[in-house]
């Protein structure tokens, strides 16, 4: 079963906390999927990703790049998966549930990423961890501390000692 991480925002946006935590699973030999609910946010986060640190690369890939399925990060706005990716990474609250199951899932982990200042998107990763909660899944909590550090919050099912 995949394990579900919920990265709650709150002293750091999307561009900051993403390449970091790509860097780190790519530094496990991990590939990534990111997914988006929209294409000018693809657009934008693509473009982010090749200019957010200049000494740093981030290989990453879209649908309009050449052999999707050798890129180590792949940005997409669909279910698709062809990279055979290891961690799927979701933004702006696109429903990880439905791709949890079928082709599009991710071997080890999945992702939600969201901005805890933004109401929209707050209620929306609740209905997501209750559905994914209700549904048995392995899920854990985390919130950015002050210095932006992901301190763990909460895990279900809980640990029983």
């Amino acid at each position: 079963m995949v394990e579900i991480s919920f990265f709650h925002l709150k002293t750091r946006s999307v561009e900051e906390a993403l390449p970091k935590l790509l860097e780190l699973s790519l530094s496990r030999g991990w590939r990534v999927v990111v997914q988006t609910a929209t294409e000018s946010r693809l657009r934008a986060l693509d473009d982010h990703l090749w200019r957010y640190r200049p000494e740093s690369f981030l290989p990453h890939g879209t649908r309009g790049d050449a052999a999707p399925q050798t890129q180590p990060v792949y940005l997409t706005v669909t279910d698709e998966n062809p990279n055979g990716a290891d961690v799927r990474i979701f933004v702006e609250g696109v429903e990880m549930a439905p791709l949890l199951a079928g082709d599009a899932a991710p071997r080890l982990r999945a992702a939600l990423l969201f901005n805890g200042d933004d109401e929209e998107e707050l209620q929306n990763a609740r209905a997501q961890w209750k559905t994914l909660r209700d549904a048995g899944q392995t899920l854990v909590y985390q919130q950015q501390d002050e210095s932006g550090r992901w301190v763990e919050k909460a895990r279900e099912p809980k640990a029983t000692s």
